[in-house]
């Protein structure tokens, strides 16, 4: 059974198997895969999962992705939990058990093991992934949400100028002032 909030834009290339549910303002991009044959996967609202990424359950556990969270182009996300405002750098595999705190950073071809966990707003990195530094990442990681969010309506209107449309400099100031302030947490 799927829940996908009306709202979700997922590209045609996509494949979405099983129970999983994805909540509002988020979007799905070219060649992601997602599987659940035992267990659930849950994406929050406003999060983007990105070309080619895999998701997939464990074993034992459910995929669940919070909200504000960019997983980005090639990762695998296999039976893990990722809190609220993370970011997953570009080819990152995070394993079965594990759990990514809120407002982490986990940096491109970091590889996070079976069962590790890390504590919010940590920056993790490496093979097996250590944190290298604490650091609040929340507002950064939701701009990054934000981002992928308008770009995705504009895709769903047939636009690929999101980022470089005459109204994105504005767009841009006045978003980053609402995350400042959460304004921008509904």
């Amino acid at each position: 059974m799927q829940n996908i909030d009306p709202s979700v834009w997922v590209h045609e290339s996509s494949y979405l198997y099983g129970k999983l549910s994805i909540g509002e303002g988020s979007s799905v991009w070219p060649n992601v895969v997602m599987r659940s044959e035992m267990h659930h996967i849950e994406i929050g609202r406003m999060t983007n999962i990105q070309d080619f990424a895999m998701i997939h359950v464990g074993s034992r556990t459910p995929t669940i992705i919070g909200d504000f969270c960019s997983i980005t182009h090639h990762c695998t996300i296999h039976g893990a939990t990722i809190g609220d405002s993370c970011l997953i750098g570009i080819n990152a595999t995070i394993m079965d058990g594990a759990v990514i705190g809120a407002g982490s950073i986990v940096a491109g071809g970091a590889f996070v093991p079976e069962g590790k966990e890390y504590p919010p707003n940590s920056v993790i990195m490496g093979s097996p992934a250590t944190v290298k530094v604490e650091r609040d990442n929340h507002q950064a990681n939701r701009i990054n949400a934000w981002l992928y969010n308008r770009n995705a309506q504009f895709y769903a209107q047939g636009r690929h100028d999101a980022w470089s449309d005459a109204d994105f400099d504005a767009w841009m100031a006045a978003k980053s002032a609402e995350v400042l302030t959460d304004a921008d947490l509904f």
